[in-house]
């Protein structure tokens, strides 16, 4: 069922208490404390060089777009090549690559059953907000150029590349062009707008609602922090194709995250709104370790299939 609200009540793994512990009595106040100048995005933005190490059987190949750069990942044999999940990695708009994602990468193209393109876009502290969309854009249009069918194509983010992944549709539909087949979010970041960030502020084990909105101020200058390309929570999801949207109950980002699927709901989009219990921040990439992510990619291929049990009919039928 693609529209509907989730509230997985699997039992809290001892491997999610600890982690949780140690976000929020070491790794949150270290964050807390770096993100409060300009160099330290500078100095951040060196962790894209860190590459994570795929399991053997999953193949990585590097891809060049007119812009920037990114990389195939194919998460095993078997997978059908007519389709694609073209893929935004977080970071906060100033950290991340493709090689920090592939924990998540493999693991989506096998969800997904088909190859994932993860886009290595261009972010801050160098580059503004309207580059990465601009790469964004580009590279979905390279996708079509390539053969694959609009519906074929799905859209993913994780954290700003859910920010990313929500304002690239939003600009889709606004330029008139053929959308893709729907798009999934972990935690996206939505609402770079000036607002204070209450609810979660003390639960959330990772982010610092103050760090966060610091960010945004950041990359909102000269912007209007409004404009729904800017602060998709802000904006008019009609003619949108189905989102599914994971987030944790703690999460400061979960209102936010709320806002978009009832946006989208009012719209007349399907959505699937998954809401785990005491989850941190973008907690899939940590599936090596935690059972609760293991579970979430479980729920990824379910949206997956469902989706394309929808476009069949319609598929058969044109």
């Amino acid at each position: 069922m693609l529209d509907q609200d989730v509230f997985p009540s699997y039992p809290l793994s001892w491997q999610a208490r600890a982690l949780n512990g140690v976000l929020m009595g070491a790794v949150k106040p270290a964050g807390s404390l770096l993100l409060r100048h300009p160099l330290a995005l500078s100095a951040c933005s060196l962790l894209k060089a860190v590459p994570f190490r795929a399991p053997d059987q999953v193949g990585i190949v590097p891809h060049a777009f007119s812009q920037c750069g990114g990389e195939w990942v194919r998460g095993g044999l078997g997978l059908d090549e007519r389709k694609v999940l073209l893929y935004f990695h977080g970071g906060g708009y100033f950290a991340g690559s493709p090689a920090t994602h592939r924990p998540l990468t493999w693991r989506l193209s096998v969800a997904a059953r088909r190859p994932v393109l993860a886009l290595d876009y261009r972010q801050g502290p160098v580059h503004p907000l309207r580059a990465s969309l601009e790469d964004a854009l580009d590279a979905y249009d390279c996708l079509l150029a390539r053969g694959h069918e609009p519906a074929d194509v799905l859209l993913g983010g994780d954290s700003a590349g859910g920010h990313l992944t929500l304002a690239t549709l939003l600009a889709l539909r606004d330029r008139g062009g053929p959308m893709p087949g729907g798009a999934i979010c972990l935690s996206p970041w939505a609402d770079l707008t000036d607002a204070p960030r209450r609810a979660n502020r003390w639960q959330d084990p990772l982010l610092s609602a103050s760090r966060v909105r610091w960010l945004a101020r950041r990359w909102t200058a000269g912007l209007d922090p409004r404009d729904p390309l800017v602060s998709p929570v802000l904006g008019d999801y009609t003619g949108l194709p189905p989102l599914m949207i994971v987030t944790g109950s703690t999460e400061v980002l979960r209102e936010e995250d709320l806002r978009v699927a009832r946006q989208a709901r009012a719209a007349g989009v399907p959505v699937r709104y998954e809401e785990w219990d005491r989850m941190p921040h973008v907690f899939p990439i940590l599936a090596d370790f935690l059972p609760e992510a293991r579970l979430a990619f479980r729920h990824i291929a379910a949206f997956v299939a469902d989706l394309s049990a929808a476009s069949g009919p319609a598929a058969a039928a044109a």
